[in-house]
C-alpha cells in the first residue's frame, strides 16, 4: 500500500507540473493512474482526481493571478456556463457504468493529445467585439520587452457554448478539461495562449469543486487516496506556475501527447473489454 501511494505521488507531482504548463489539468493523468496502477473504481478516481484538480488550480493559480497573466473577469464570466456543466457531468457519473466511462475517458484522452500537438497561434485582437467590450472582458500582458501589452476579446456565446461542455467532461470524468477551455478562448475568444492557459488553470478548481460536492454527497470519495494525489498534484503545479511563462513548451507537448495516446489506448481496451 506504501509503495502504490509513492507511485501516486510522484505520478502527482508530474500531472500537477504538466497541468500547470499546458492548462490541460492533472486529472488526464491521476484517473488512468488511478484505475490503471491502484486498481480503483472508476467512480471513486474520479472523485479523487476532481479533488486533486482544484489543487492544482489552487497551486497554479497564486502566480499566474499576482503576475497578470490570469484574465479574471473572463475567468468569473464564463465560470457560470462551466459551472452548471460539471454539475450535470457529476451527477451523470453516478449513473453510468464505469466500462462506458473508461471509453468515453478514453476519448477525451485522444482529443487532449490531439490539442497537445496542434498549432495554436497568439495573434491578438487590438479591440474587443462589442459585447465583451461592454463586459470590460479585454486585459493587458507583458510584452517580450517588458511594455504591456493591450488585447481584446470576442464571441462570448460561441466560448460559453463550449464552457458547458468543459464542465460536463469535468464532473464526468474528474479532468480539469483545460484543453476545451484552452481551444474556447485560445481559438474562439482570440485570448492569446499564455493568458487562455492561465485563466484555465484559475478556472478548472471551480469547476471541479462543483463537482466534487456532488462526488461527496454519494461517498465517491476516499480520502486515502485524494489525500496524497492532491498533495503532489500541488506540489508539481507550483513548479509547472513558475515554469510556464518563461517555457517553450512545444517538444513537452508532442512527449506528454504520445503517453496520452498510450494511456488512451489502454482505458480503451479495459472499457471494450468490459462490456
Amino acid at each position: 500500500m506504501v509503495t502504490v501511494l509513492g507511485g501516486l505521488l510522484i505520478l502527482a507531482v508530474l500531472a500537477g507540473f504538466v497541468g500547470a504548463l499546458s492548462g490541460l489539468g492533472g486529472g488526464v493523468f491521476i484517473v488512468p493512474g488511478l484505475v490503471i496502477l491502484a486498481h480503483v473504481p472508476m467512480q471513486v478516481a474520479v472523485g479523487a482526481s476532481l479533488i486533486s484538480v482544484v489543487a492544482t488550480s489552487a497551486g497554479a493559480s497564486v502566480a499566474f493571478v499576482r503576475d497578470g497573466w490570469t484574465n479574471l473577469r473572463v475567468a468569473i464570466i464564463l465560470e457560470c456556463a462551466t459551472v452548471t456543466g460539471a454539475l450535470t457531468g457529476a451527477y451523470l457519473a453516478g449513473v453510468i457504468s464505469q466500462p462506458v466511462l473508461e471509453l468515453l475517458f478514453a476519448l477525451v484522452m485522444l482529443q487532449s493529445a490531439y490539442f497537445s500537438i496542434s498549432k495554436h497561434g497568439d495573434e491578438m485582437l487590438p479591440k474587443s467585439d462589442p459585447l465583451c467590450e461592454r463586459l470590460r472582458m479585454g486585459g493587458e500582458i507583458p510584452g517580450d520587452d517588458g511594455r504591456m501589452t493591450t488585447y481584446g476579446v470576442r464571441n462570448l456565446p460561441g466560448g460559453a457554448v463550449l464552457m458547458v461542455l468543459a464542465g460536463i467532461m469535468s464532473g464526468l470524468l474528474g479532468v480539469g478539461a483545460g484543453a476545451v477551455k484552452v481551444v474556447a478562448m485560445d481559438t474562439l475568444m482570440k485570448i492569446p495562449l499564455k493568458v487562455s492557459s492561465a485563466t484555465s488553470n484559475f478556472m478548472i478548481g471551480v469547476t471541479a469543486g462543483a463537482g466534487a460536492l456532488v462526488f461527496l454527497s454519494r461517498g465517491d470519495v476516499a480520502a486515502v487516496v485524494a489525500a496524497p494525489v492532491a498533495l503532489g498534484v500541488t506540489g508539481g503545479a507550483l513548479i509547472g506556475s513558475r515554469v510556464l511563462p518563461h517555457a517553450n513548451v512545444n517538444s513537452l507537448r508532442k512527449l506528454f501527447a504520445a503517453i496520452l495516446v498510450l494511456i488512451a489506448v489502454e482505458m480503451g481496451w479495459r472499457a471494450l473489454a468490459g462490456i
